[in-house]
Parts: structure tokens; sequence; C-alpha cells
């Protein structure tokens, strides 16, 4: 039998078997951009301070006494400890370094260069390798020695200015510019790795948390640079369009619906609000009116939801052909049925036990699922490590012994 046309006969492999990363990284832009790679079948290297690793590890215990942000961002990789303040910690990255395709960093700004790991000095000793450099506000300006947090960062970009309230703004519920920076980390790496497969050279990858987030800000910055005025927070609603909004429902949810033009509102009236009059009514019937008249068009909806509950509210909107969602918390995201549906959850081995983990977005069908590998221990990794760079066990004891590595 002939298989399918969209099956290959043979399963591929992930796309990034053979590529060796090492990092020295931290907290959540480098680490979880890395975590990308190592998913994707790459071999990633962490290397960790001796003191206690990646400081990520101490944020919580919230992840059965794991820290949750280092669960997330650190999951297929193996530990290295290492002090790179002491020149034989150093020389072990930079064997670690000259058997890898690609180096990724975020260090304070500065550091990476006064130890020699930075990209450009990294590139020009070995063309072929890829080194990439995460920074807070980019390698030069008056911003580059800042410290550069993630809320900093929303507020330095102006995320912060357009999310929340009219009276309140508020930084995003998740860390957005680390986010960000990942994936443009993530994404420069792969452009790179293919550059490299036609030119036989790699470069180095600057990314900014700044510049990332900054890019994300399209559609406001271009509104207000371009003769607009900054769009207003409106919390869950729609500075232009109306009713848009969460409205509570019976049983003590929220449902938040959209009404995109005024044929979903003609629908929205007759079949949900039961109030076909609203439907030619000059006070409602077009959005700019209901935006004018924005209080009234919510309490109208909100009077028709709250008398619902959230599961008939939901029934309802959809059968109209209302686009809606549920305002879910966490805990309800992770026991959706959709996700269960289409089976994305895993679990992941770690020092505690298994962990149940998402699978990462990217699915590429007829290949190899991706390799969701264990939460390494800190310097679980350093002995076969230390070997593989070529030391013997009398200098591994002396590295130990003189507190060089963990």
């Amino acid at each position: 039998m002939q298989p399918h046309p969209q099956e290959p006969a043979s399963r591929l492999p992930l796309p990034l078997e053979g590529i060796t990363v090492v990092a020295v990284e931290q907290a959540v832009a480098a680490p979880f951009a890395t975590r990308q790679l190592a998913d994707l079948g790459a071999r990633v290297i962490k290397v960790e301070r001796i003191d206690g690793g990646d400081f990520a590890r101490g944020y919580d215990t919230a992840a059965a006494g794991l820290a949750s942000h280092f669960v997330w961002c650190n999951r297929g990789k193996e530990s290295i400890a290492l002090d790179l303040k002491d020149p034989r910690g150093l020389d072990v990255v930079r064997r670690l370094v000259a058997d890898a395709d690609v180096f990724v960093q975020n260090l304070a700004q500065g550091a990476a260069a006064r130890l020699g790991l930075d990209a450009a000095t990294l590139c020009a000793a070995d063309p072929r390798l890829i080194a990439v450099d995460i920074s807070g506000y980019g390698a030069f300006g008056p911003y580059a020695g800042k410290r550069a947090y993630d809320m900093l960062v929303q507020c330095e970009a102006g995320l912060v200015s357009v999310t929340g309230t009219a009276d309140r703004p508020v930084k995003a519920g998740i860390p957005a510019a680390d986010i960000a920076a990942a994936m443009y980390a993530f994404s420069g790496v792969l452009a790179a790795l293919v550059r490299r497969g036609t030119t036989g050279r790699g470069g180095p990858v600057e990314v900014s948390m700044l510049d990332a987030l900054t890019e994300w800000m399209g559609h406001p910055l271009h509104h207000a640079m371009h003769g607009g005025t900054p769009p207003a927070r409106t919390g869950l609603a729609h500075a232009v369009i109306a009713p848009y909004d969460a409205y509570p429902t019976a049983d003590g949810g929220s449902v938040l619906l959209s009404v995109q033009n005024d044929r979903e509102w003609r629908r929205l009236a007759e079949q949900v609000l039961r109030r076909p009059d609203l439907a030619q009514d000059p006070a409602y019937a077009t959005n700019a009116a209901r935006v004018e008249h924005r209080e009234r068009t919510d309490e109208l909806v909100g009077k028709a939801l709250a008398v619902l509950g959230t599961d008939e509210a939901v029934a309802r909107l959809e059968a109209a052909g209302i686009a809606c969602a549920r305002l879910r918390d966490v805990r309800e995201v992770a026991e959706h049925p959709q996700l269960a549906a289409r089976d994305r959850w895993r679990e992941v081995e770690s020092p505690v036990g298994p962990l149940r983990a998402l699978l990462p977005p990217i699915t590429l069908p007829g290949g190899d699922t991706a390799r969701m590998g264990p939460v390494p221990a800190l310097g679980e990794h350093t002995g076969a490590l230390l070997r593989a760079v070529g030391m013997a066990d009398d200098e591994i004891a002396a590295l130990r012994r003189d507190g060089v590595t963990a």
C-alpha cells in the first residue's frame, strides 16, 4: 500500500538533531530560547553558577518543589556547574564551545565581553559558530548598561501604557519582554543555521528585549506615530467596537463576546438578547452608535447574559454566530477541553518526578515528536561533560576540590 500523499514513507527526524548548543544563561529570555532548540532536537548544554545555578531555580517552589519558571524554560538540557571567574572554569566553557554549533548568552551587559564570550569575539575565532547575545537594551546607546528586568522593559516599550483600565496601567501577566526576546533569538538561530548551510559561515546574532517588545507594539505604535492618538486603555473592552467585553453569567463565570459588524448585532439582538427591536433602533443599529452609547449597550448585553449559566450563554452565542470565549482562570486552562482533545499534554521527568507539560506549539506532522527531555538538577551532567572535553578523573577531582565545578 502506498503511503498517504501527505505522509512520508519514513518518519523525518527532528530538524535540529546533530546540533549542539552551549548556553551561559539565566532567568527567562535565553533559557526559553534554548528550550525551543532542545524541543526540536538540539543538544543543549546549560552552564550554571556553582552557587545555586541559574537564579531562576530560586524564584519559587510551586512546581512540586521546583521553580515554575525553571521547569518551564529548561527541560531537555544538560547542566554543568562552573565558576567562570576561575580560568579553569572558563577553559571548560571554551572547550565546550569548540565542539558546538551555537552559543547563547544573556549575562549582564559587558560581562560576556570581559570573559571573551561575546558573539563578536567567538565568531571571529570560529567563523562557523553561531553566537547569540541577548541583552536588555542593546550593545550601545544611553540605556546599554541599565538593568533590564522584564517589567522594566514592558514600561520602556510602552506595553504597560496600553494595558489595563482607563484609571490604571498594568503590566502583562506573563514576562512578555523576555518571551519576545527569546522567540527572536530562537528564530535568529534558525535563520543563521540556514545561512550557514548555504555559505558555511555562522556569525553573530544580536537580540535586545527592548527591540523585541517594541516590535510587538506595532499596531499602537504605528497608530500613534502616523497621526493618530495612542490607543486608550480599555480593560477587556475594545476602544472602537461595541459590544466587546466580558459579561458576568448567573453561575459566577464570565463570557467575553465580540460583535464585529452590524449584521452580527442584529443576530445578537434577535437570538441572544431576545430584543429584535434593538436591531433597527438608531441608538444601537450601527457600531458608531453603539460605541457612542457604550454604557447602555453593555447594560443591555449584561442584563441578558446575567440570567444565563456560562454553558447556556456560550451555546446561545455560538448558535447565533457571535464570537465568544469563556474567561478562564489558569487552572481552567490546564484542563481546557481543546488541549485535551488534541492530546497536547505530556509528562516531563525532573528531580522531583514527572511533571505535566504542554507540547511545544510547533508541530511537524510526519516527523518525530518534540523531544521534551528531563528538567536537569544543578550540575547533573558536570562529570560526564568534563570527561567529554578530555579531562581525566584526577583533574575533575581537583576542580571539585577547589570549588571550580560542582
